[in-house]
């Protein structure tokens, strides 16, 4: 699903991340989210790399990538470690400044790398998200319904991993049809599923939610008063739980000096069920 792409292991601090490669030109760093894998982006990476240097990692815990310890605290799935592992990838392939795109868990990855690093990100997209802070913060019974598995995957281990491992197929399906509306190739489907069979990979999911309801929340508020400074693109799915419960514009305005944003058609999984729409959005910010 990536010819011609070259697959690469990269060592940060504290973990090998296994990351594709292709294409030329400026470049762009492609995250995906949960549960899936860098498969996600299989429609839009090789359209992309006609213009751009494409590097679209696995997360830590996710995918091909290792698996290092949450610790007590969460710190080792917090956003700041895995935002560091990109820029730790991204200067060892050569590129010191670089445009990202992130989905869902790699969306907010993205806001803290825009963050942390805002001399190395030109220009930021996030797709289908809200920041965590104001998800947590303004929690309601129909936010905590449509995101019942934000407070299930944040219980303590191994509640969430057994019950999730007992099965796997249930709960996958059922994430899949809930959140989206599209199709889902067969080949990314069966990738997904076999990355999320891996123990190791169940529970650093677990511990990446777990650090999005505790360490995360630390390190947001501290930040709170500074904005995004790059240009962000903003995007949802006009029927995903985001684009009906949020104003997601409006609220990454508020978090950001240089913000636009629109709806597609789609739920949440808008690279894999809205290719066309996505592309066309990506290529007029990013060009």
């Amino acid at each position: 699903m990536f010819e011609g792409f070259e697959e690469k292991r990269l060592a940060s601090e504290g973990a090998e991340t296994a990351v594709w490669v292709g294409g030329k030109g400026p470049p762009l760093l492609l995250l995906h989210g949960y549960p899936q894998t860098h498969l996600m982006w299989h429609q839009q990476a090789a359209v992309l790399a006609r213009d751009y240097t494409v590097v679209c990692p696995d997360l830590r815990g996710y995918g091909a990538s290792s698996n290092p310890p949450g610790g007590d605290d969460h710190a080792g799935y917090s956003k700041r470690a895995m935002a560091a592992d990109q820029v730790s990838v991204m200067s060892q392939l050569g590129f010191e400044r670089f445009q990202v795109v992130g989905h869902d868990r790699g969306a907010r990855v993205t806001h803290r790398l825009c963050l942390d690093h805002p001399e190395r990100v030109a220009k930021a997209v996030v797709i289908d998200i809200c920041p965590t802070l104001e998800s947590f913060d303004t929690t309601d019974q129909a936010f905590a319904t449509a995101y019942y598995h934000w407070f299930f995957l944040i219980q303590p281990a191994p509640l969430p991993e057994t019950l999730i491992a007992g099965a796997l197929d249930t709960y996958l399906n059922r994430v899949f049809r809930a959140w989206g509306g599209g199709s889902f190739h067969p080949d990314a489907l069966a990738a997904y599923r076999q990355a999320m069979s891996d123990p190791d990979n169940l529970h650093s999911s677990c511990e990446d939610y777990r650090a999005a309801a505790s360490i995360d929340l630390e390190h947001d508020r501290a930040d709170l008063g500074t904005p995004v400074s790059c240009p962000l693109l903003v995007l949802w799915g006009a029927n995903s739980i985001v684009g009906r419960l949020y104003e997601p514009l409006e609220i990454w305005q508020k978090r950001g000096t240089q913000v636009t944003g629109q709806a597609l058609p789609g739920g949440h999984f808008l690279p894999e069920e809205s290719p066309d729409e996505l592309l066309t959005a990506l290529k007029g910010f990013l060009d």
